[in-house]
């Protein structure tokens, strides 16, 4: 089998999805002391809007605090989560430093007490930063934070979990320890889709977390046309059709939708306005790969006129 080499992988947006869908397994998952403290009778509250605000005010550069969340603890108190996902292969000299920023810059304008939690999902297994301290002529200052590193997970303890967030671990650690190996990936995606359909999972959590683990697992068009006829023959087994080849194709347009929102918020975030023609070309795109390119030049770079000129350099070259 031809096996292409996948050289791009795409982690902040699946994640910063599954938090959204399943932020209550996400605490309990990684973080069960904070989750018998909060009331879940109070659903959580999304504060992207106020997070954006802050990292577009900030000189920190790219946006690594992916989520700001209001939660209302047990004793009545609110209180708002400052969530940071690190995906990276070696470790990061400025990580406290911006875990220090968002939590003062939280703390000072919107006056509410700040908790931040840091998932490490990097390579480095000797890495794990668990406070930021500043010290200067005794004068010191120490932020701690819990910190989560993926690959202290045991495999096997993640594969008898029946937690979205235990699946979303085993996703991640198959990508990002396959990176050259599209069998492993394979062989690692297709074991995860059968354990949705094994584990007693409701039809719509089934096809939430195919998305995600779709989403995080990425794999060569040979390997993906593999994945697909053997997920076909186990569903026809198992007579239970949850994806069937028009939700698959919903899924997919989903996705697009999707990677076109992304693209277009990023470049209204940094730029302030989009040109109407630059909003069509973008929404003219149906290539996964192209957007996931144009994403990535969106964060980077200097101006409107630069990526457009790299749009029309990606639709040339295919």
């Amino acid at each position: 089998m031809n096996e292409t080499i996948l050289e791009t992988d795409d982690y902040d947006n699946p994640w910063k999805e599954a938090i959204t869908l399943y932020f209550p397994s996400f605490i309990q998952f990684y973080f069960p002391e904070i989750y018998q403290r909060i009331d879940w009778s109070y659903p959580p509250e999304f504060l992207d809007k106020e997070l954006q605000t802050i990292v577009r005010d900030s000189e920190t550069g790219k946006q690594y605090a992916d989520k700001l969340v209001k939660v209302r603890e047990l004793n009545g108190q609110e209180t708002w989560v400052l969530i940071h996902i690190e995906i990276q292969s070696q470790k990061d000299a400025k990580l406290t430093t911006r875990i220090y920023f968002y939590y003062t810059r939280i703390l000072d304008t919107y006056g509410q007490p700040v908790v931040s939690l840091v998932i490490l999902a990097d390579k480095n297994k000797n890495w794990k930063p668990q406070e930021h301290k500043l010290e200067k002529w005794g004068c010191e200052m120490v932020l701690k934070f819990p910190v989560v590193k993926l690959l202290d997970y045991n495999l096997e303890e993640l594969e008898n979990s029946n937690n979205p967030f235990a699946i979303i671990t085993l996703a991640h650690l198959t990508t990002l320890k396959n990176k050259h190996k599209p069998k492993q990936r394979y062989e690692g995606k297709i074991k995860l889709v059968k354990k949705l359909y094994q584990a007693g999972y409701s039809r719509k959590d089934i096809l939430e977390l195919f998305r995600l683990i779709d989403w995080i697992i990425n794999l060569p068009k040979n390997w993906q046309t593999k994945f697909d006829q053997d997920l076909n023959e186990f569903e026809e087994e198992r007579k239970m059709p949850y994806l069937t080849s028009i939700e698959r194709s919903a899924l997919e347009r989903g996705e697009i939708k999707k990677s076109r929102e992304d693209i277009l918020e990023v470049l209204q975030i940094r730029f302030n306005s989009v040109p109407e023609s630059l909003i069509n070309l973008v929404n003219e795109i149906n290539d996964q790969q192209i957007l996931k390119d144009l994403l990535r030049q969106a964060v980077i770079t200097v101006s409107l006129t630069e990526f457009e000129a790299f749009l029309n350099s990606l639709n040339a070259s295919n």
